[in-house]
């Protein structure tokens, strides 16, 4: 086995990687206590659906809960939180990760049962089609088979009536041309209606593989005991890895889109999207993060003063900036709530905004208060185990390596307002943008 060890920031050892012979690797992080977070990060997500099976990323993690051939449906569930343990499992546009938090228990017993039922459930998920209930016909009224399936629906219906939801969506499809991340990571209801056990398992097998999973332990622990419980507990057999799989990389846009939709609101929504450079690209996504604080990141940001605090007339509700990072590029958002009839208004103000990056220069005090809340941000998630887990699953999975955490301090603190005005021409010009609006039917 391969073994790297990686200098984390704010941790008082350094994180060590194991690397198995069929490639699935295994992180260890110490910290001192009684909590430990277990998790196993996967390389899949809506990045490797298509129109047949949107959502079925989404869908597999809520099934993945629903009993192996030697535990039943509940009992992972019920064991671990009568341990204290805080179960859960995340999907998103790159990774769907499972984790469990709980304090070791005496001799560490406890975290070795979780370890075991966690393993249990990412290597053996039965699937069971009572569980998943029967394909349907959405205009059937009178389905009584109200399974998993139907969960997953009517969290779709739920999300799809909340205006942010709608103006982030229509943005998003129309940044991207043909990559996998136009979509919406929770699917439709017409596959998740139709789609099978069969589709679904094949979906498990083809990326649940070893090289596409990274299993992860925070705590105070016996590393050669876990590290051995975790060699013989997550057993691929003969499970083979598949290739990775290449999508295409949009470009920025060279000229604004404008999408307007109408829908049962009182107020005004906008969204203006930009795509950005790949996660790993640690300095670039570093200036975003940086300028994502300085213009829409609390109440002593440029927007919320220039368009909140400071104007007579008020057209604003809410301002603010957001920087998503993903493996084929990142997203820049800035996003609004306003008077619908200041529509025009608003968004040129908006635009301002963006421009008055350039023209009205980012200040030295601006850049260290920012690389000042950065810094603590990354101290604060160095201070629980689940949020170190979270932090090496983001590395491991979406930048594909964990050693860039090692020169992040050092490339956020050389970072200059010289390095944010280029990656504001180089990114966040006003024809790079789509905009995305939600107006009052009315």
């Amino acid at each position: 086995m391969k073994k790297t060890y990686v200098k984390y920031p704010y941790l008082t050892r350094d994180a060590v990687i194991y690397e198995r012979d069929n490639g699935h690797k295994i992180v260890f992080a110490h910290k001192d206590g009684e909590l430990v977070n277990i998790s196993t990060w996967v390389k899949t997500g809506s990045i490797n659906e298509n129109d047949k099976n949107n959502g079925i990323s989404h869908f597999l993690e809520h099934l993945m809960f629903k009993g192996t051939h030697k535990h039943k449906a509940g009992y992972f569930d019920r064991t671990l939180e009568a341990k204290g343990a805080i179960v859960n499992a995340a999907t998103w546009k790159d990774y769907t990760f499972f984790y469990v938090t709980l304090p070791k228990g005496k001799d560490d017993k406890d975290l070795y049962l979780a370890l075991e039922l966690h393993a249990d459930m990412m290597m053996d998920p039965v699937l069971p089609e009572f569980e998943i209930g029967a394909p349907f016909d959405l205009a059937d009224t009178n389905v009584k088979d109200k399974r998993e399936r139907h969960v997953v629906i009517e969290e779709i219906r739920m999300r799809k009536d909340q205006p942010w939801t709608k103006v982030y969506n229509n943005c998003n499809f129309n940044m991207y041309t043909k990559h996998p991340y136009k979509r919406d990571v929770i699917g439709t209801p017409e596959i998740i209606s139709q789609v099978t056990r069969e589709q679904i398992m094949n979906y498990y097998q083809t990326f649940y593989t070893p090289s596409n999973m990274t299993t992860i332990v925070v705590g105070d622990f016996d590393e050669e005991k876990v590290l051995a419980q975790i060699e013989k507990e997550f057993d691929f057999g003969t499970r083979q890895n598949s290739s990775e799989r290449k999508n295409p990389t949009d470009k920025p846009k060279d000229k604004t889109i404008f999408i307007e939709e109408k829908s049962m609101v009182n107020t005004g929504y906008a969204m203006l999207g930009w795509l950005g450079p790949k996660a790993k690209k640690v300095k670039e996504t570093i200036y975003l993060d940086l300028l994502s604080i300085i213009l829409g990141e609390g109440t002593s940001s440029r927007v919320y003063q220039d368009l909140i605090e400071k104007p007579k007339e008020r057209i604003f509700n809410i301002v603010e900036s957001e920087h998503y990072q993903f493996k084929d590029g990142n997203n820049f958002f800035l996003q609004a709530n306003f008077a619908p009839e200041k529509k025009e208004q608003a968004i040129k103000d908006l635009i301002d905004e963006m421009t008055g990056l350039l023209t009205n220069k980012i200040t030295e005090d601006e850049l260290l208060k920012a690389k000042k809340k950065i810094k603590t941000r990354l101290a604060c998630s160095a201070e629980t185990v689940s949020d170190i887990g979270e932090t090496i699953g983001y590395y491991t999975t979406v930048c594909n390596d964990l050693t860039l955490v090692e020169d992040y301090i050092k490339d956020l603190e050389t970072t200059t307002i010289t390095d944010l005005e280029n990656t504001v021409k180089k990114y966040l010009q006003p024809e790079n943008a789509v905009v995305s609006i939600l107006l009052p039917k009315n």
